[in-house]
């Protein structure tokens, strides 16, 4: 199994959490474990690591490389369990910093088994979990094709969504569509505009995936967990890859950094609005020579609060 993978961010995102060597640290996305070996560095012998990913195979990678550390424990689930597993671990408001290093690793997309790769064959699953939940090819063989297109839409930004979503309910009458590179294919021959520089398929392989796993209600649960989860100073940490996940995050630290909301014209002052996070520094997005180096970095955006008493 291919287990590569660059950390888009990797060095921006680790200094970010302003790392304290005895303090305790949740990687809510481990993946392949590129930021989590970071934080481990930084870290003291007091220091703890927390990691947690969905995916299995992920999850056996963590306890491989990194099982023999006492200060690092890693737990199969979504992030979007965020303050459950916290609270199993004894963690509740006493986290230093928290990392969402969102979308897909490397290794997914390019093992073609996992069903991530619009340019590597492979069985159409999609599931960051393969064994929760229906996959790609379950999906698509019932879905209407109004939902098809809305998914692709809504998930995607496909502009060509109804098209796309027709010649997929057109083909599985014939044959099911039941492979990765079968799908490229019907979305490519369906899209009357390629971009350039990006695969036809990319936005309705994202589309699809964002929807299989419940991507955008998972970051939505998992923000909304980590003010409890937080101690007083400690960073919360977010990379995102598309603008759909970059929207969900910035509107969540705004929001928290205003605080309590009134009805307009009532004299209120800032500490009474009780803010939650405090916005640190601006968006940094990776620079021309990461994204020469990666270019899946191309997309990402991070941004960075710090929780306030």
């Amino acid at each position: 199994m291919k287990q590569a993978h660059d950390s888009v961010l990797l060095q921006p995102s680790i200094e970010a959490l302003k790392i304290d060597p005895a303090g305790i640290y949740v990687d809510a996305t481990f993946g392949r474990g590129g930021h989590s070996r970071q934080i481990l560095h930084a870290l003291g012998e007091r220091g703890r690591l927390l990691a947690i990913d969905r995916d299995p195979d992920a999850v056996a990678f963590g306890r491989k490389t990194f099982g023999q550390d006492a200060r690092f424990r890693i737990v199969q689930e979504s992030f979007a369990m965020l303050a459950e597993v916290s609270e199993q671990a004894g963690l509740m408001g006493r986290v230093n910093g928290i990392l969402l290093d969102l979308g897909v690793s490397s290794p997914q997309l390019d093992q073609a088994e996992r069903g991530f790769s619009f340019t590597k064959d492979g069985p159409l699953d999609m599931r960051m979990d393969p064994d929760s939940g229906i996959s790609a090819a379950e999906w698509l063989a019932q879905a209407e094709m109004k939902q098809i297109a809305e998914v692709l839409k809504a998930y995607g930004e496909e502009r060509h969504a109804k098209r796309i979503a027709r010649a997929i309910v057109e083909t599985r009458t014939q044959n099911p569509i039941t492979s990765t590179l079968q799908l490229a294919e019907i979305v490519s021959r369906a899209n009357p505009a390629w971009e350039k520089s990006k695969h036809p398929a990319t936005r309705s392989f994202q589309g699809i995936r964002i929807y299989i796993n419940s991507e955008l209600d998972a970051l939505q649960r998992a923000l909304q967990s980590v003010i409890d989860v937080l101690a007083i100073g400690g960073r919360l940490v977010v990379i995102s890859f598309h603008s759909l996940e970059d929207r969900i995050v910035k509107r969540f630290m705004r929001d928290q950094a205003k605080g309590d909301r009134y009805p307009p014209g009532v004299p209120v002052t800032r500490d009474s609005m009780q803010p939650r996070l405090r916005l640190v520094g601006k968006a940094v997005r990776p620079d021309d020579d990461e994204t020469a180096a990666n270019p899946r970095a191309r997309s990402a955006v991070l941004r960075v609060a710090e929780r306030l008493s």
